[in-house]
């Protein structure tokens, strides 16, 4: 469990990244909280850096599009789900709970 921030400190709409290894994203989507890791799969971009629309998140680079809530992609040039990871609040502050390697959606 990583802590990454107090929730009053992530408003919709907004994101975080967390500098673990490989980087993780942290999207406040309309009061919905969602963690993908924050590589981009088509080519190396920060999706904590994208437009966020509902729970989608755009890659800044090349216009890929990830689904938070599955971590697949939505339209090319992406062919690759980003994984996902659980997210909890306790006392205020937002945790990630990492996923295992092989717990990537495809």
């Amino acid at each position: 469990m990583i802590p990454v921030c107090r929730l009053d400190d992530l408003p919709a709409g907004e994101s975080a990244r967390v500098d673990t290894m490989p980087p993780i994203a942290v999207f406040n989507a309309d009061g919905e909280l969602y963690a993908i890791d924050d590589t981009c799969t088509h080519q190396d971009a920060s999706l904590s850096e994208g437009w966020l629309e509902g729970c989608l998140v755009e890659c800044p680079l090349h216009a890929a599009s990830f689904d938070l809530r599955t971590g697949l992609p939505t339209c090319l040039p992406a062919r690759r789900a980003v994984r996902t990871h659980r997210v909890t609040v306790d006392d205020g502050v937002i945790h990630v709970h990492v996923a295992a390697e092989e717990d990537t959606a495809a």
